[in-house]
């Protein structure tokens, strides 16, 4: 997440074990489940994600946990979740990424990974709440509309953590490299991921290994000495998750590498986008088409970092680079570098603004809010949490959902 010190949304849950609304995951026992009634939504007509455009194009995708905001699932809630959820459709997404979290799905090695747990679906403690059956859920939500699904997964669970020395200082407990003999329950959470989208009839294109392996919250330790001179340790542990994922994928599904930190220059603790790039098998990185980065508004563009990283390493096609996370709001001084906002229309001018910078550049081809129900803890959301509000934003990515394709010219500014 693009700029951050700390962690964003996901990462405070993560840390917090919060956000049950997606972490809660579930195969077996299998809830009664209402079906969907949702029809397939019209998104902009579809032009190529894996590979540079011939000219400027940006699509649109969104990250959020409770699919009820996606869907209706048949399930009892609250008038408020469809009020939001026509707002959401507003923004006509051609992705929906969905997180998985290995460590609440399998917190135990003798059972099998549990994706469909039944979950109130609140913001921890904060309503409004509405039921769900974990990622399986989420899976029914992308079948019922129809868009192309993106999963990434995260949270080592203890029992698959190799112990590696070095600098763990402000970790979370789920932030570690895999052991290698977990490496086979990992390639079955995977599979049963796919078994499940392809169960519920949900378009599952995209795979990315782990989220934000440059970051300590996610992967640690990322050096062995707490010194931002120390060389970087996360490039094998990622590597290792990669190859694995790569192993599962099949039927023009595609690995997408990447979903970084926007961190541009080595920290004690973290490892730069560039640093990573260029630590990274060059068998490995020209393997896959797309990279996925994180840059939330309020910061420096990490698109031109990326871009020359990945260029170096001499890969016989250039890769599309996908903003898989980004997002404007006030985040906390301690999570986010990206705080150089004063305003919530300030906020918006800016996200317009990267969003045609991002329209202009052949190479970024995707860009995803991060997320839509506010998360109170790292604020980027495009409605707040009590779901009584829209923040500015929301007006501005509807704006870009409004146009009939991706290559369509931009909008006015929204906000």
């Amino acid at each position: 997440m693009a700029f951050r010190v700390g962690v964003g949304v996901l990462a405070v849950a993560l840390v917090v074990g919060a956000l049950v609304l997606a972490r809660d995951g579930g195969e077996e026992p299998r809830p009664a489940r209402p079906m969907p009634t949702a029809t397939p939504t019209p998104t902009p007509t579809p032009v190529p994600l894996d590979a540079p455009t011939a000219g400027p194009s940006l699509a649109l995708g969104i990250t959020e946990f409770n699919p009820n905001l996606v869907a209706d699932l048949g399930y009892p809630i609250g008038p408020e979740w469809a009020r939001w959820r026509e707002q959401l459709l507003r923004i006509r997404p051609t992705v929906y990424r969905i997180v998985v979290p290995w460590s609440s799905s399998q917190p135990d090695p003798s059972g099998p990974p549990v994706l469909a747990a039944p979950s109130a679906g609140c913001m921890r403690d904060k309503g409004p709440c509405a039921q769900l059956a974990g990622v399986r859920d989420q899976l029914r939500a992308l079948a019922a509309r129809q868009w192309q699904g993106m999963v990434v997964f995260t949270g080592m669970p203890a029992w698959a953590a190799a112990r590696v020395p070095g600098c763990r200082r402000s970790t979370s407990s789920t932030a570690a490299g895999p052991r290698a003999s977990a490496l086979p329950a990992y390639r079955r959470l995977i599979a049963q991921v796919l078994a499940i989208a392809r169960e519920e009839g949900a378009d599952v294109r995209y795979v990315s290994p782990w989220n934000e392996p440059n970051h300590p919250y996610f992967l640690a330790p990322q050096r062995a000495a707490c010194d931002a001179a120390a060389p970087s340790l996360a490039a094998a542990p990622y590597a290792a998750l990669a190859r694995a994922a790569a192993a599962e994928l099949s039927g023009g599904q595609e690995l997408v590498l990447g979903e970084t930190a926007g961190i541009l220059a080595p920290t004690a603790r973290a490892t730069a986008v560039g640093e990573l790039i260029r630590a990274l098998p060059r068998q490995l990185v020209c393997a896959a088409r797309v990279w996925s980065q994180h840059a939330y508004i309020g910061g420096t563009d990490p698109v031109v970092a990326v871009t020359r990283a990945l260029d170096a390493r001499g890969c016989p096609r250039r890769h599309a680079i996908w903003i898989t996370e980004t997002g404007v709001g006030p985040a906390p001084g301690g999570l986010s570098l990206a705080r150089g906002i004063t305003s919530e229309r300030q906020g918006c001018k800016l996200l317009h603004r990267r969003l045609v910078d991002w329209y202009e550049n052949p190479r970024v081809t995707l860009a995803v809010q991060y997320t839509f129900r506010e998360d109170d803890l790292f604020p980027t959301g495009l409605v707040t949490t009590d779901l009584r509000r829209a923040r500015p934003a929301l007006r501005e990515w509807q704006a870009w959902g409004a146009r009939p394709t991706p290559a369509s010219q931009p909008p006015s500014n929204g906000c």
